[in-house]
């Protein structure tokens, strides 16, 4: 059983790869089994979370479950 993580934009530098594979669980113990410079990245307040397409407001409770998509995406900047 797994789950799939998705990174966009620098988040996907940090992680070396456009998406990872994992266990299922509760997202905190997901993200203490990534690179330490990865899960700090993805903590960051301004990273926004999307899960099967909709866009969480609060990350607190998440339990990934087999075949859900957790998607993370980095602040927007430009001109």
């Amino acid at each position: 059983m797994s789950a799939r993580l998705v990174f966009l934009g620098r988040l996907e530098d940090v992680a070396g790869t456009s998406q990872l594979d994992v266990a299922v669980g509760p997202l905190q113990r997901v993200l203490a089994t990534l690179d330490p410079n990865l899960a700090v990245a993805l903590l960051e307040d301004r990273v926004r979370v999307a899960l099967n397409g909709a866009l969480l407001s609060e990350r607190g409770g998440i339990v990934l479950e087999d075949g859900d998509e957790l998607a993370f995406l980095p602040p927007v900047s430009g001109g």
